[in-house]
């Protein structure tokens, strides 16, 4: 997500947008885009410890500095009453969603469409939370969807989470983000007024409405002023800021895990329910950020809640196949991590074959046992076995299928799992009709597999050999 820097640069940009505006910026960029600006557009001098003075982003660094300065100040000297903490929460919350449902959801992903009472409200709420211009924060919004931890990512994630909380706004950068085209807010009214009147309007919403209403409503000007102005802004950016690093640092990959963005309950508390961020950027132009009913998402509920009031429409949803093709990736390739870390029973065509003559000589030696076409060497569990150990001392050199099989005792999925742990040949013949299936163990039955996997076993088994491995 976007955040503060550099606000007043957008200021300066205050007259109408010229009309190559309306062009997309990105029309004639090449194919291999990222690699040839890397490769012929050259980054700053690094920072080093005898020019970072140089390299900062005073006009950012002075308006946060100050900013929390005259929270601090404020909250050492100036009481709190219970009306004026109400009301810089409340303001908190509208300003957030400016940031969230109206420069974030409405215009940076376009994921729903809003009549023009909810764009002229989003727009003013978005300003109270002095963090640019809709036009300047959707197009490094944008940039950082599109250039998702590289070097075109104007907040990329991998070079630590304090840049990407802040640094990237106190220092300047490198390299210039990656093109991304923002033609459609051009051309957007609401846009272009904002762009416009930018100045006055952050002036206004950031710190005199908040100020005037603790004033005029219960006579706290001072509160108002540091409680609701300048600690509630304080608040509202690091939220948004939050966005940009907790939620690309704590939590996990619930859809791909390609890029650093994760879901965490804890960071969509604190950014007003932009925290499930693995969802948005596999799936940006959904409305939602939460697919979940019990998942925090007010964002998603105040969109859903102007659409019941006719003020919003055309909410967009991804399909929820895909959205579950994406789940299942993941919860697969977990279930892969699991599966390479368990031993399973030795590849069947890696066992010797045996006749029953030379099984039945070896089993004079040490405990062999046919079960399902297959020798095991039962010596490690027969004082472990839990019907006691005469059951298997007498069917050692014998074929005690129909005895494992139910006959005697209808084993369970952990007894097949560990019985094929001893596996050590298979009794040439010696299968029998119908046990294709159960002589798999359970364990095996089911595999995860990648794709360049399929096809690669064999279904031949070894010449006889007359031995069986120990």
């Amino acid at each position: 997500m976007s955040s503060l820097a550099p606000t007043i640069s957008s200021v300066s940009a205050s007259l109408p947008l010229p009309l190559k505006d309306d062009q997309p910026a990105d029309l004639n960029i090449p194919d291999n885009y990222i690699d040839w600006v890397l490769k012929n557009q050259k980054p700053l001098p690094p920072i080093t410890w005898s020019n970072w003075w140089k390299r900062l982003n005073r006009l950012t660094l002075t308006i946060l500095l100050l900013t929390h300065l005259i929270s601090i100040w404020g909250v050492f000297h100036v009481s709190l009453c219970w009306k004026t903490a109400s009301w810089s929460i409340a303001y908190y919350f509208i300003t957030g969603l400016g940031i969230t449902a109206g420069y974030h959801r409405l215009w940076a992903h376009r994921s729903y469409n809003a009549s023009k009472p909810l764009q002229y409200f989003l727009a003013m709420a978005g300003t109270g939370a002095v963090q640019g211009s809709i036009r300047w924060w959707c197009r490094g919004h944008r940039a950082h969807h599109r250039y998702t931890d590289t070097e075109l990512d104007p907040y990329n994630a991998l070079k630590g989470f304090w840049w990407a909380h802040i640094g990237w706004m106190m220092i300047k950068p490198r390299r210039k983000p990656g093109i991304a085209d923002v033609s459609d807010l051009s051309k957007n009214a609401v846009v272009r007024w904002q762009h416009r009147w930018y100045l006055p309007l952050i002036i206004g919403m950031g710190l005199v409405l908040p100020t005037v209403v603790a004033g005029l409503g219960w006579g706290d000007w001072k509160g108002g002023f540091f409680y609701a102005g300048a600690a509630r802004l304080c608040f509202v950016y690091h939220s948004t800021f939050c966005v940009n690093s907790l939620a690309h640092w704590l939590g996990e990959a619930s859809f791909d895990e390609k890029h650093t963005p994760r879901d965490h309950v804890i960071t969509a508390l604190v950014t007003i329910g932009d925290g499930y961020h693995n969802f948005h950027h596999q799936f940006p132009m959904d409305y939602r950020s939460a697919i979940k009913w019990y998942q925090y998402d007010p964002t998603k509920w105040f969109i859903w809640t102007c659409q019941l009031v006719g003020l919003a429409s055309h909410l967009k949803v991804f399909p929820d196949n895909e959205i579950r093709k994406g789940q299942l990736t993941m919860q697969l390739k977990r279930l892969k991590d699991t599966q390479e870390g368990l031993t399973f029973a030795p590849d069947v065509n890696g066992l010797p074959v045996i006749s029953w003559e030379s099984f039945q000589e070896q089993a004079t030696k040490r405990p062999l046992v046919v079960i399902g076409g297959f020798i095991h060497d039962v010596s490690s569990f027969m004082d472990e076995h839990p019907g006691g150990r005469h059951l298997i001392a007498k069917n050692i050199g014998k074929d005690a299928t129909t005895a494992f099989f139910g006959g005697v005792y209808d084993h369970s999925n952990a007894a097949h799992n560990w019985l094929s742990m001893m596996r050590v040949g298979v009794l040439h013949g010696g299968t029998q009709h119908g046990l294709d299936d159960k002589n798999v163990p359970p364990a095996q039955r089911m595999r995860v597999m990648h794709y360049h996997e399929f096809g690669s076993a064999s279904s031949s088994a070894w010449s006889d050999e007359e031995g069986i491995g120990g």
